[in-house]
């Protein structure tokens, strides 16, 4: 994995903000709240996991259920396999 690739995850990520999820939210289809939509950015703004490491991708979905709820973080992770295999970068989240 390009370090320069993995910094602009990591940015993307850390200043993703509730406007932009909420957009997502409805081009997705995983409905969440303004409030939901606040409290996931500010969580991803504030920690320190590596998403493209599996081990706290999974404490990242684990923490979405606790904001939202568990079929939500069901949905978000079957979205990001599925946006991966699209995308052809599998090997970048293992």
């Amino acid at each position: 994995m390009n370090s320069f690739i993995k910094g602009m995850i990591n940015k993307k990520l850390k200043n993703v903000n509730p406007k932009e999820l909420l957009e997502y939210s409805k081009q997705y289809q995983i409905p969440i709240s303004e409030k939901q939509a606040n409290q996931i950015s500010s969580y991803l703004s504030n920690t320190n996991l590596d998403p493209l490491s599996e081990q706290d991708r999974m404490k990242l979905f684990k923490k979405l259920a606790q904001l939202t709820d568990l079929k939500t973080a069901q949905q978000a992770q079957k979205l990001f396999n599925k946006l991966i295999k699209e995308h052809g970068v599998e090997s970048w989240f293992k």
